[in-house]
């Protein structure tokens, strides 16, 4: 009798359902500041990675500054200076930018 006594007193009858709640409260916490901003990151990159051109000035993420000659499926050639070019994946590809070596020209 006293266990069971002891037992209705640990446990609320409605502690499981404010669990619940609370859980769901932190899952949409959770989702709103960090699992949305990300996946719109990424549809952001995946948007300028598809919107690159032949002949635009890019950065790798080794940060390589140079000209893209040629698009392929999931690579770039990229010139890095007069007849140097290189084989980059399109993942590496993360900005925009000017090349140094030409600004002074």
């Amino acid at each position: 009798m006293v266990s069971s006594i002891l037992l209705q007193a640990a446990a609320p009858e409605g502690a499981g359902f404010s669990t619940i709640i609370m859980m769901i409260a932190i899952f949409a916490i959770f989702y709103f500041f960090m699992i949305r901003p990300q996946k719109k990151r990424q549809e952001e990159i995946k948007k300028f990675r598809d919107a690159l051109q032949v002949g635009d000035e890019v950065v790798t993420s080794g940060g390589i500054h140079g000209k893209i000659k040629e698009i392929n499926d999931n690579t770039m050639i990229v010139e890095i200076a007069n007849n140097v070019n290189i084989t980059v994946d399109k993942a590496s590809i993360f900005s925009l930018g000017s090349n140094p070596a030409n600004e002074g020209k």
